[in-house]
């Protein structure tokens, strides 16, 4: 493991929503639209400059973007996140995620209504081909295994207007 490069990262007083905090960890509630780790195209306002204002001290093993930031949530999507604060409780958590002695509930909103009431998807996922931005299904040995159980919890019904009740 590569020592620790010193963060360049600015500290920021943005708002966390703090669910829980101690000398080890702490787990906030991401919400969507805000950027997890400092990125070409968004150098600041992320979660990683609140933290780094919060908490004055994180793990250095994620490098020198990232400090203490153990997995990442997309932009868009909201929900707990954990970080780091030292390098001991960074390495415990991720053989935690890498051994899936974690698990990661989800609750997502799709267009249409699946076929059936749950389901499994097993692949990998990787770096999109064309679009390096973007995450996509990948063939062969590239990318990460990636395993999602689902269940349909809902089905809404969009009420229809009528040119009548207009």
């Amino acid at each position: 493991m590569p020592d620790p490069v010193p963060t360049e990262v600015v500290p920021q007083d943005i708002p966390l929503n703090v669910l829980f905090e101690d000398e080890h960890i702490i787990v906030i509630n991401k919400p969507d639209g805000l950027v997890v780790h400092p990125a070409a195209g968004n150098p600041d306002g992320t979660l990683v400059n609140a933290l780094l204002f919060h908490c004055k001290n994180l793990s250095g093993i994620g490098g020198e973007l990232r400090p203490g930031i153990v997995h990442r949530l997309d932009k868009e999507t909201s929900g707990c996140m954990v970080a780091a604060k030292h390098d001991l409780a960074h390495t415990r958590l991720t053989e935690a995620f890498s051994q899936r002695d974690l698990t990661k509930i989800y609750l997502a909103a799709v267009n249409g209504t699946p076929s059936s009431s749950s389901g499994r998807i097993e692949n990998r996922i990787g770096r999109h081909p064309v679009d390096r931005k973007r995450m996509a299904l990948v063939t062969g040995e590239a990318g990460k295994e990636a395993l999602t159980e689902w269940d349909r919890v809902a089905v809404h019904q969009a009420a229809r207007s009528s040119a009548a009740a207009c």
